[in-house]
């Protein structure tokens, strides 16, 4: 799988920038709803409120621009997990912080859900590759947290799908199905049950 779209490879203008986002916003929306198979390209330029011959400027199919949402998702949600871990004063903090961030995110972009799963049918590599990327950050942090000692030394791999496991489908009980912020006891239930498992 490539990592880029071809639409990268030319500098844009300003403006080039706000329609491409323009049409990955209306990607989202569409493939939220419709789902992949159902989607098409009539259907995002309408959404985008663009012409048809413009979305081909940028994508130059409706898999390219679904493989750039899915990179962007991925992109962005690291971004943003990061950004909430940082200034932490523990691992433990910091999975915390990087947990909330996680669902903060999922709130504004709700359709993640939906078209990720997607991905299973439409591109089972590009399915794995961002579940690997997510997987690869809390590697890095459980090895830190390991040899800083704060952390049992448990099969990291493991360790590290258990969480995304967590933060999955917290984030879909309640963010996704219900529309709400994870409930406060729910949030303390799983860093209880995470942190009672790993802690020393």
């Amino acid at each position: 799988m490539s990592t880029k779209n071809v639409s990268e490879e030319k500098a844009l203008t300003p403006r080039g920038i706000e329609t491409r986002e323009k049409l990955l916003r209306a990607a989202e929306e569409v493939f939220g709803q419709k789902g992949y198979f159902e989607a098409s390209i009539v259907n995002i330029s309408q959404e985008a409120k663009v012409a048809q011959g413009t979305f081909y400027n940028y994508f130059p199919s409706k898999k390219d621009i679904y493989d750039e949402l899915i990179r962007s998702y991925s992109r962005d949600l690291r971004i943003a997990i990061k950004e909430g871990m940082a200034g932490s004063s523990s691992f433990e903090e910091a999975q915390r912080n990087g947990f909330f961030a996680f669902f903060s995110w999922v709130k504004n972009h709700p359709n993640l859900y939906s078209i990720v799963q997607q991905a299973v049918v439409v591109d089972q590599e590009l399915f794995r590759w961002y579940y690997g990327k997510l997987a690869t950050g809390f590697l890095k942090s459980l090895s830190q947290g390991i040899e800083a000692g704060e952390f049992k030394n448990l099969d990291q791999e493991t360790v590290a799908y258990c969480l995304m496991s967590i933060g999955q489908f917290l984030g879909m009980r309640w963010v996704y199905w219900e529309k709400k912020e994870v409930p406060e006891e729910a949030f303390d239930a799983a860093m209880t049950l995470i942190f009672q498992g790993l802690k020393k």
